[in-house]
């Protein structure tokens, strides 16, 4: 398993960005397919975005295309996010993810390791 530690959560007004980032220790980081999750008060927790090991391959929830975009940087472990056009309904605690053989990349149960989640809060 590797450790994920997720940074850049905060408060935005509706029609801004954030970028969120999550650190991963260990040398095989490159392995891991990669995901963002996210978890309103009172919700499930959501599939937002993944990449694979290489960065080659993204996916996205419907709601997000377009609007966030998931990039990686093996050299230096670190998984990204970018969120553009926030809406309030996008405010929730963001959870990285990590996992070595993901046949369904939108489901929580096939990631091996999770960050401790980072909060985003749009206003209006």
């Amino acid at each position: 398993q590797v450790q994920l530690v997720e940074f850049g959560g905060g408060l935005v007004q509706a029609g801004g960005s954030l970028r969120l980032s999550c650190a991963a220790s260990g040398r095989t980081f490159s392995s891991y397919a990669m995901g963002w999750f996210r978890q309103a008060p009172g919700k499930e927790r959501e599939f937002v975005a993944a990449i694979s090991g290489s960065g080659g391959n993204t996916y996205y929830a419907d709601s997000m295309k377009g609007r966030f975009t998931i990039s990686r940087d093996n050299a230096k472990n670190t998984v990204y996010l970018q969120m553009n056009s926030l809406k309030p309904e996008d405010t929730a605690v963001y959870y990285c993810a990590a996992g070595l053989f993901l046949a369904r990349v939108g489901i929580v149960e096939e990631y091996d390791s999770w960050g401790q989640g980072t909060q985003v809060t749009i206003s209006s």
